[in-house]
C-alpha cells in the first residue's frame, strides 16, 4: 500500500508539474499520454523488452560466476591478489560509456556486446564484496580451525564462506540494479532491438511520450529485478 500511495503521489506531482508549466507534449507529456503510448505500442514494448531482459539476465549471470571466481582467486591467493587486483580496479577505473563504443566495435551491434558491458559493470561489486567477505573471517575461528588441522577446502566452506554471504548478498542487491543500466548503455551505442534502440528511434521521431514508455518499461523491469533478488535472498536467509 505504502508503494502504491507513493506511485500515486509522483504522478500526481508529475501531472501538477505538466500543467502548470505548460510544455508542450513533445517536451514533457503527461502521465496518461505516456500510458496511451503504453498501451498503443504494447507489442513493440513487449518485443523490445525482453531483447533488453535477455541481455540483462544473461549479463548479470556471467558477471555473478565471473565475479565469484575473481573474488575466491584474491582471496585465497596472495600472489593471485597482486595479480588480478590492479585489473579488477583498472576495470572500473575507466567510463562504462568509454568502453562501450570498443566493445561494440569488437563485438558487433547484437547482444553480445549489450551482455559484455552487463558483466563488466556487475562482476566488480561481487568480485569486491567476495574478497572482503571472506578476508572478514575472525581471526579466532581460523586459528581454531588450524589447531583442529582442517583441511584448507572444508576451512572455505564451512566457515570462510559462511562469514563472507551477507556481503555477497549485498552485492547482487547492488548488481540487480545496475544491470539494467549496462544494458541500456550498450543499446545507445548500437543496437537493433531493446528498449535504449527503441528510446533512440522515438527521440529521433520527437516521440517523446513513447520515450517515457520504454523508461517506464525499463524502470518496471529493474523494480522487478530488484524485488525477484531481495526475495530470493531472504528466502535463503540473507
Amino acid at each position: 500500500m505504502r508503494a502504491l500511495a507513493t506511485g500515486l503521489a509522483l504522478l500526481a506531482l508529475w501531472q501538477a508539474v505538466v500543467s502548470l508549466s505548460g510544455a508542450p507534449p513533445y517536451i514533457l507529456p503527461g502521465p496518461a499520454a505516456v500510458l496511451r503510448a503504453l498501451a498503443e505500442n504494447r507489442g513493440m514494448l513487449a518485443r523490445n523488452g525482453l531483447a533488453t531482459l535477455a541481455e540483462i539476465l544473461l549479463g548479470l549471470g556471467l558477471g555473478l560466476l565471473i565475479g565469484l571466481a575473481a573474488g575466491l582467486a584474491t582471496a585465497l591467493s596472495t600472489q593471485v591478489e597482486r595479480l588480478l587486483r590492479p585489473l579488477l580496479v583498472l576495470s572500473q577505473a575507466v567510463p562504462v560509456f568509454a568502453l562501450a563504443p570498443i566493445l561494440t566495435l569488437w563485438l558487433g551491434y547484437g547482444m553480445g556486446s549489450k551482455v559484455a558491458v552487463v558483466v563488466l559493470i556487475t562482476f566488480f561489486p561481487v568480485a569486491s564484496a567476495l574478497h572482503d567477505g571472506l578476508r572478514a573471517t575472525p581471526e579466532a575461528a581460523l586459528d581454531l580451525a588450524r589447531l583442529a588441522r582442517a583441511p584448507r577446502w572444508r576451512t572455505l566452506v564451512w566457515l570462510r564462506l559462511p562469514h563472507a554471504l551477507p556481503h555477497l548478498a549485498a552485492a547482487l542487491r547492488i548488481a540487480a540494479v545496475y544491470a539494467p543500466i549496462g544494458a541500456v548503455i550498450g543499446e545507445w551505442v548500437g543496437s537493433s532491438a531493446g528498449l535504449g534502440h527503441l528510446m533512440l528511434l522515438a527521440n529521433a521521431r520527437m516521440k517523446t511520450d513513447l520515450m517515457f514508455a520504454a523508461l517506464a518499461v525499463l524502470a518496471a523491469m529493474t523494480l522487478g529485478l530488484r524485488a525477484a533478488t531481495d526475495r530470493g535472498l531472504r528466502r535463503l536467509g540473507l
